[in-house]
Order: structure tokens, then C-alpha cells, then sequence
């Protein structure tokens, strides 16, 4: 089903007249308050143009959009953990973070939409990439089931030590300027540099994260949207739960899961297509096993205050 130009034209005047509004809010720390308040609009704006994309285009179509950004919503948790030690690595101030963040998302849709364009017309063109789609998810799943306490090594990164060494850098913070003119000069902030690796981070988690959505729908209208609705929220997402998301010790477990299941779903379309509200009740359940495991793990290992206080000296 063709996507009438006005559903672009409704979905990026919304989007983007939101993000202006989030731009221009008061700059400073981001309260647990506020970015709870943010989560809530972006998920109830997605779920509101699901609504619109039932009544306009199907139900089906709907069920695969709501899919896609579960899917998509879930996985961008492995991002917001990376973020923490990306603003811990360089040492952004937490007044600072929020147009990190805000600026990075902005890259980020620039990017997966190209990503996504180019992905749409690889499927379009040669079916057999499905295949190779979903070879690669369950390949990635597994491995990051395997090494799912493997640190993240920043100081040897490769993209980040050519910036470093191409890069005219200033020795410390100039405010929440990324560049400065000084001495005649052009001189990027750590607080660029910070913004170029959230961005690279994201590429790369797009890299998994979009062949995912091939496996719910073909519709390019339906991957990108749902795509792009759970890159708005990831800034809220980490204001809310980067505090958190390290004590989920099974959410990268979960995750993996959700890769290996969707790459199967995948490889095994051409013979058993199982339904769309199959594959997002699974993913549901998935998480939520992974959630509640590790919510037990936390509350039988982590002390009670009473316990504390009988160790403390």
C-alpha cells in the first residue's frame, strides 16, 4: 500500500515541532520528574500515531508500526547504557548532557534515515539480503549473549583517537559551546567530541537494530517511522533510566534473545510466517522475563537498609 505524501508531510511536522519545543526548554540538569514527563509524550505521540495509522491505513499496518517500535524502543536501552559511560569517559557536566543527548538524536535520524533508505531499496532489489538480515541478528544475538559482561573500551577507541589527532581540541569545557574561535583558531570542546561518539554509538546500534524491522514489515513508511519514534524518545530514556539501567543485569541477555528471535523469524519467512502480534507479545515477554529476573537478582544480593546498618562500623 502506497503511503499518501500528507502521512510524511504529518509525521515530520509533528516530530520536528515537538523537538523544537524540547530544544528551547531551560537548560540545565534534567530531573528524574522532567524526563519521566518527556517519556510519557513521546511514547503517547507514537502510540497516537499508531492510532492514526490503524484508522488511515490498516490494522495490520498498525500492528507492525507498534512492533517495529517495541522493538526498536527495547533496543535502544543498550544505547542509553553506552551514553552513561560516554558522558562518564569525557566527564560532561550533567548541565551539559541534555544538549548532548538532544543534538546526537538529531544526527541520529539523519542518519538511520539514510540507512533505512538504503535499506529499503537493498530488499526492494535483492530478496536474498533477508537472508542475510537475519543470519547476521542471530549471529550478533549470540555473540552478545556470550560476552555480555565485556567492557566497553573507550581510551582505545579507533574513531575517537583520529579525532583526537585531527581535531583541533580546547584542553578543557567552554561552556555548552562545541566549537570556539581563540587566537584566530577554530577549536572543537571535549563536549564535540562527546557528541561525535554518541553519534558513532548510534550508528553502530543501528547497524543492528534496523534489520530487525525487516523482519515485521517491507513497508518503508512503517520501518522508518517506527524507527525514527523510539530515536525521539532516547533522550528522555536516559535522563529517566541511566541511573538504572546498570542494575538490569539481564537486559543485554534479554536483548540478545530478541535478535535471535527476530533473525530466525527472518530466515524462516520463506516457509512459516508467524504473526505480527506473535512476534510482539514474544519480544513483550522476552524483556519482561529479563526485567523481573533482574529485579530479583538486585533485591536477594543488594543489602536492606537494616542489614546496612548492622555492617556499617
Amino acid at each position: 500500500m502506497e503511503t499518501p505524501l500528507s502521512f510524511w508531510i504529518l509525521f515530520h511536522v509533528v516530530a520536528f515541532a515537538v523537538l523544537a519545543v524540547d530544544l528551547y526548554r531551560k537548560p540545565g540538569v534534567v530531573s528524574f520528574r522532567e524526563a519521566g514527563i518527556w517519556c510519557a509524550v513521546w511514547v503517547l505521540l507514537s502510540l497516537g500515531f499508531c492510532a492514526v495509522v490503524w484508522q488511515f491505513k490498516s490494522p495490520q499496518k498498525a500492528i507492525e508500526f507498534l512492533t517495529g517500535y517495541v522493538i526498536e524502543y527495547s533496543l535502544s536501552l543498550d544505547n542509553v547504557l553506552v551514553f552513561v559511560l560516554v558522558m562518564e569517559y569525557f566527564r560532561v557536566p550533567a548541565a551539559h548532557q541534555h544538549r548532548v543527548i538532544f543534538w546526537g538524536v538529531f544526527g541520529a535520524i539523519v542518519l538511520r534515515g539514510g540507512m533505512i533508505a538504503l535499506g529499503v531499496a537493498l530488499v526492494q532489489r535483492f530478496h536474498w539480503v533477508l537472508y542475510f538480515f537475519g543470519a547476521f541478528l542471530v549471529f550478533t544475538g549470540i555473540k552478545m549473549l556470550v560476552s555480555r559482561d565485556a567492557e566497553v573500551d573507550l581510551a582505545n577507541n579507533r574513531i575517537l583517537n583520529l579525532c583526537k589527532r585531527w581535531m583541533p581540541l580546547t584542553s578543557d569545557y567552554r561552556g555548552a559551546k562545541f566549537a570556539v574561535v581563540e587566537g584566530g583558531r577554530l577549536l572543537f570542546t571535549p563536549l564535540a567530541l562527546a557528541l561525535i561518539f554518541v553519534d558513532f554509538v548510534d550508528l553502530v546500534f543501528a547497524v543492528d537494530s534496523i534489520p530487525a524491522i525487516f523482519a515485521i514489515t517491507r513497508d518503508g513508511f512503517i520501518v522508518y517511522t517506527s524507527n525514527i519514534c523510539a530515536i525521539l524518545g532516547l533522550r528522555s530514556l536516559y535522563f529517566l533510566v541511566a541511573g538504572a539501567v546498570r542494575r538490569l543485569v539481564y537486559l543485554k541477555a534479554g536483548l540478545a534473545c530478541v535478535l535471535v528471535l527476530i533473525g530466525v523469524k527472518m530466515l524462516i519467512a520463506e516457509w512459516w510466517a508467524p504473526p505480527t502480534w506473535g512476534a510482539l507479545l514474544a519480544v513483550a515477554l522476552i524483556l519482561g522475563i529479563s526485567a523481573a529476573a533482574s529485579w530479583l537478582v538486585q533485591r536477594t544480593h543488594l543489602p536492606s537498609a537494616s542489614q546496612e546498618d548492622k555492617l556499617a562500623p
